[in-house]
């Protein structure tokens, strides 16, 4: 670490404490962009990183509402609007009870990053809540919404700040969420996006990420003269991105093993077919239930328990050549990366938010595999939610084709701007590098030229 990056983690610590998560993904970044700043001073001197560190914008606020049982409730909303150099801010809204500040920090602190590669006209953000609508009815999930937007409709619209989902925030919260906006707003307009499609949504966009994630392996496979046939993969995770890899892996000839929730996950040897799929996609997205359930539906898997007092997941510890972590931030440990090591995995692909913590990518980095960091892997989610606002500007409504073609392009376009950076900067094939200096550039380069603000 070179003084000055440790002079900037020093002053980060004491500014935002008890913010692990936004040291992790700060530290990460700066040391990647050393040697950036050591041959262009003019970014040191204007401060381009500290500026990119400290958020543009903190919005907090209390989210007050009513169960069914007539019970007053209260959580905490926030949007943090990081970064608007290149366009209006963009990013997800996390329903979590996990969700706190340094969490949205360091996502919407990644989401600049990300949102720069995709080469699209967007700027960084990310919110949500610590609500869990686990358990809620439709009922309650919508009186929530409606009070979370009540506050937020204020501080959004399509062209200062258009957030997305995330984790807990599907169709069905993003259709409440929207029809409140309308109703306070007065006008039908394209301020959120993973809309219906009856409704201005894009085509591809609940499968953007999963797809992305997979189109960018490919890519990096492309570079090695290898492709994901005949491929085993892990998977984790059950949700959107999850069963849409899945569904990525099995169009291109591979074989996803693996599928986990909060409760544990599922080994499946025969293989994650089509079928199978579609069993997970009812029991997640329509009946919203656990994926123990795809043990007794389908004998020869076998399912294992999530166990907390463990130092690692079992999950990364079967045989595989390629791994998707498509659950949540650091699901992916030391152990975990020297196990999936021992057993033969050469790609990760990441299509979950900084899966994999510093120590498991380190060792990814030394053993000189193929792997793509989440801003790079699972940028497809936030290209497709660009190309629906394209869209909902145009008011046309893209083919599921033309829509597949554009991601499918602008993934690889990301995964080009990757290896460029790498080989100007002399860190050929790392990947984290590569996303690192790339999304900084573009965003650099836009706020040395609109002066200090």
């Amino acid at each position: 670490m070179s003084e000055y990056v440790s002079a900037l983690m020093d002053q980060v610590k004491a500014k935002n404490p008890v913010e692990p998560e936004f040291h992790q993904a700060v530290s990460e970044v700066a040391e990647s962009l050393s040697l950036v700043l050591d041959r262009h001073p003019e970014y040191r001197t204007a401060k381009i990183l500290e500026r990119i560190i400290e958020p543009e914008r903190v919005i907090m606020f209390r989210v007050p509402w009513s169960d069914d049982r007539g019970q007053a409730q209260i959580n905490r909303g926030f949007r943090i609007e990081m970064n608007s150099a290149i366009g209006p801010y963009k990013g997800g809204l996390r329903f979590h009870p996990s969700v706190n500040l340094g969490i949205l920090k360091f996502l919407a602190f990644e989401q600049v990053f990300k949102n720069s590669l995709t080469t699209l006209p967007m700027g960084g953000g990310k919110g949500g809540s610590d609500f869990d609508p686990k358990g809620k009815s439709d009922n309650e999930v919508m009186r929530f919404c409606q009070s979370f937007m009540s506050e937020l409709f204020r501080h959004i619209g399509p062209n200062t700040d258009v957030p997305a989902g995330d984790i807990g925030v599907g169709g069905r919260e993003v259709g409440f969420l929207f029809g409140q906006y309308k109703r306070l707003a007065n006008e039908f307009t394209g301020v959120l996006t993973g809309k219906g499609l009856n409704w201005g949504g894009s085509l591809i966009r609940p499968e953007a990420t999963g797809y992305g994630a997979v189109y960018f392996a490919a890519e990096m496979l492309a570079t090695k003269n290898d492709s994901l046939d005949g491929k085993t993969c892990l998977v984790s995770g059950s949700g959107n991105v999850a069963q849409y890899t899945c569904e990525k892996l099995i169009e291109l000839g591979a074989t996803p093993v693996t599928l986990s929730d909060s409760s544990g996950y599922v080994l499946d040897e025969e293989g994650i077919d089509r079928e199978k799929l579609a069993f997970v996609m009812d029991l997640k997205n329509v009946r919203r239930g656990r994926i123990s359930e795809y043990a007794e539906k389908f004998p020869a898997a076998v399912y294992t328990a999530a166990d907390r007092g463990l130092d690692h997941n079992p999950l990364w510890s079967h045989r595989a050549d390629c791994a998707f972590p498509s659950a949540t931030q650091n699901e992916i440990n030391a152990n975990d990366a020297k196990a999936m090591l021992e057993n033969g995995v050469t790609v990760v692909s990441e299509g979950a938010n900084m899966p994999t913590d510093t120590a498991g990518v380190e060792l990814f980095l030394d053993a000189g595999i193929l792997f793509g960091p989440g801003k790079a892997a699972n940028a497809g989610g936030v290209a497709t939610s660009g190309l629906e606002m394209s869209q909902n500007s145009l008011r046309l409504n893209w083919t599921r084709e033309e829509v597949d073609g554009h991601l499918r392009r602008i993934m690889k376009d990301v995964h080009s701007s990757c290896v460029a950076a790498c080989e100007r900067f002399d860190r050929k094939g790392n990947y984290v590098d590569g996303a690192n200096i790339a999304g900084f550039l573009k965003v650099a380069d836009a706020m040395l030229d609109q002066g200090v603000v």
